[in-house]
């Protein structure tokens, strides 16, 4: 197994008009207080399942995140047994190892390789042992093309630790570069089958929050916890999930009131590093101010780069660079050739 590979770190500016990507319990649209200052907010959470989703555009088959591990195993085992009660109750036998009542994340893989198991057992659900169900997972490897998004994002499994994944990739919350409050949308919905010729007024009233903001991003890809969920030992094999997770990134913007507001923009610009020292995210602790000319995304950029600078020069020989890449702003770089330009460093 390789013993040193890089992280590679995006520290991404994406702003968004009228929005509402990320909404608490009351409806309202998420914020921090940073720097003293209210700051817009989209949560580390919800941004991963985005990127999740997305890994779909490239053709990634994804695990399956359910409490419905039962249901799930019925259709596994089904497969192999032409007995219904036995396969549902040796379908249950398994689930109740695994589960109780809490989300499970399991690729197509690992259901086959639990629906073999209940073969061998000849489907009598009196015979499933939980060790051997926990000893069979743990040898079960995970695939780039079965369970990406588990190599990616980890799993914690309760009852079984050994089944546990450590998450290759890290997030932090978004937040907005400058001070950001919400705002309220009063609007009405008109009935069609009345007549408005002789009534007045509108069918339904309501209001919706929202804000605007130029967010910071932080990911990182740690390469060599990915490579260890994976089975890899040669670099060039991280290149293609590397490749359909960079897309999954550009790609990915939280659903929430998207068909009110279709808030759907890609990357304003975004600093690209493979190097082996500590993660470093930028805090933007001091928020940025709008020229009088307005725009936060032009001073956003230029605040990161300082920032930027300024960690690299600090952290000496602990920075680590191999690479750095610029994306957006001034630079004429489509996604492809980032991925390309990354790629270039895997495996050389």
């Amino acid at each position: 197994m390789m013993k040193k590979l890089p992280i590679i770190e995006f520290h991404i500016l994406q702003s968004f008009p009228v929005s509402c990507l990320n909404r608490d319990d009351l409806g309202s649209p998420k914020s921090a207080i940073i720097g003293g200052v209210e700051r817009a907010r989209v949560s580390s959470q919800c941004w991963k399942r985005a990127v999740r989703m997305a890994l779909h555009e490239s053709g990634v088959r994804l695990g399956i995140r359910t409490k419905k591990v039962k249901e799930e195993m019925v259709k596994a085992i089904s497969l192999l047994s032409e007995n219904p009660d036995a396969a549902e109750k040796c379908a249950e036998a398994i689930a109740k190892c695994l589960s109780d009542d809490s989300l499970l994340f399991l690729s197509d893989l690992e259901y086959q390789t639990l629906a073999d198991y209940a073969q061998s057992k000849k489907f009598e659900a009196g015979d499933v042992k939980d060790k051997e169900v926990y000893k069979l997972l743990k040898k079960a490897k995970i695939s780039a093309y079965d369970g990406l998004d588990i190599a990616l994002f980890g799993r914690m499994v309760a009852k079984a630790t050994t089944m546990n994944v450590e998450a290759s990739v890290a997030f932090s919350h978004a937040i907005s570069t400058h001070s950001s409050s919400t705002e309220v949308d009063f609007f009405t919905a008109l009935d069609d089958l009345t007549d408005h010729e002789t009534a007045t007024g509108a069918g339904h009233m309501g209001t919706l929050e929202f804000n605007s903001a130029t967010y910071y991003r932080y990911v990182s890809l740690n390469l060599k916890q990915l490579a260890d969920t994976l089975g890899i030992d040669d670099p060039k094999d991280l290149r293609e999930p590397v490749a359909a997770f960079i897309k999954a990134l550009y790609l990915a913007v939280p659903s929430a009131r998207q068909a009110t507001m279709s808030a759907t923009n890609s990357w304003d610009y975004a600093k690209v590093y493979l190097r082996t020292g500590q993660r470093q995210q930028c805090t933007f602790e001091r928020p940025v101010r709008a020229p009088r000319e307005g725009g936060y995304l032009a001073p956003s950029i230029e605040a990161l780069k300082s920032e930027l600078d300024k960690k690299e020069m600090q952290a000496g020989s602990l920075f680590g660079k191999i690479a750095a890449f610029e994306f957006g702003g001034d630079e004429k770089m489509t996604i492809d050739e980032l991925i390309e330009k990354v790629q270039s460093h895997l495996g050389e």
